[in-house]
């Protein structure tokens, strides 16, 4: 089956690379265009992630390209509502419509425990895993409910929306957030026909995950543990024998989610997690 969501647009963001990259390339592939944003730079208390770059969000327009869709991309930090509403209304402008928004942009850190958290970090989280999902959101109802035609609005949860872990307690809180957020678009826009879903994936093979910060919490008796090292500490998490997942498993879902297949599927906290909330 090809052409799923094939004349549509999607509004994508963290589309520079890994999750955010992989739906704007599997989305292409199946025949929308693309409105991609990402902050490509780094991103305070992430300092042992890799930041995304303009050379990353150029790269993800390349492959979009290359595809035969057409994409628009803008260098957005979603905690500015104003930069996301110029990003959308200048998309929709050069593409036309919109029908889906991928709300993917999120950060990823840990180590303290909550009641030694400090209140920056906690900010910082929040104010990117949460409200930035509400302000995308947010910035695209208006061309959605403009279109008249309905939509589909995913938001990117996590496992960590589902169920708790240690030293994450803020990307916890967060996550969990976006299940009301997600839970509430849902029946508040329903009437139009804007269905509202949520991802929620285990370890995935990003950059968010693949470094060194990660593999160190996992594995904390180790001085440099390696990939080797952190796998089976990894795969414990799950049911299926797996450490993590490739960010095109997170796709397929998101392409279900956004397609005809899924027109009467709103409301659902979808799992892509090997198991893992069974554990």
């Amino acid at each position: 089956m090809v052409g799923r969501v094939e004349g549509k647009v999607a509004f994508i963001t963290g589309a520079a690379r890994g999750q955010g990259r992989s739906h704007a390339v599997r989305l292409a592939q199946e025949g929308a265009d693309i409105i991609a944003v990402d902050v490509c730079k780094p991103v305070s208390g992430t300092d042992q992630i890799p930041p995304s770059t303009p050379d990353d969000l150029a790269e993800t327009a390349d492959l979009v390209k290359g595809l035969g869709r057409r994409i628009v991309t803008a260098q957005v930090d979603v905690r500015d509502f104003d930069a996301l509403h110029a990003a959308v209304g200048s998309g929709v402008e050069q593409l036309g419509r919109l029908d889906i928004v991928v709300a993917n942009a999120g950060i990823g850190n840990g180590g303290e425990t909550l009641d030694q958290l400090g209140e920056q970090d906690w900010n910082t989280m929040i104010d990117i895993n949460l409200s930035g999902v509400w302000k995308t959101v947010k910035a695209a109802v208006p061309p959605l409910l403009s279109g008249g035609a309905g939509g589909s609005i995913i938001l990117t949860s996590s496992v960590g929306g589902l169920k708790a872990y240690p030293h994450t307690g803020h990307y916890i809180a967060a996550k969990h957030g976006v299940v009301g957020l997600m839970r509430t678009f849902a029946v508040e826009l329903g009437r139009h026909s804007i269905r509202v879903n949520s991802v929620h994936p285990t370890n995935v093979n990003t950059p968010m995950f693949m470094n060194e910060g990660t593999m160190k919490m996992f594995r904390p008796d180790l001085e440099n543990p390696g990939v080797a090292d952190f796998e089976p500490v990894a795969q414990f998490m799950h049911v299926l024998p797996v450490g993590w997942v490739e960010p095109v498993d997170i796709s397929n879902a998101v392409l279900f989610l956004a397609s005809d297949e899924a027109r009467y599927v709103t409301g659902l906290p979808m799992t892509v997690d090997a198991g893992s909330t069974l554990k």
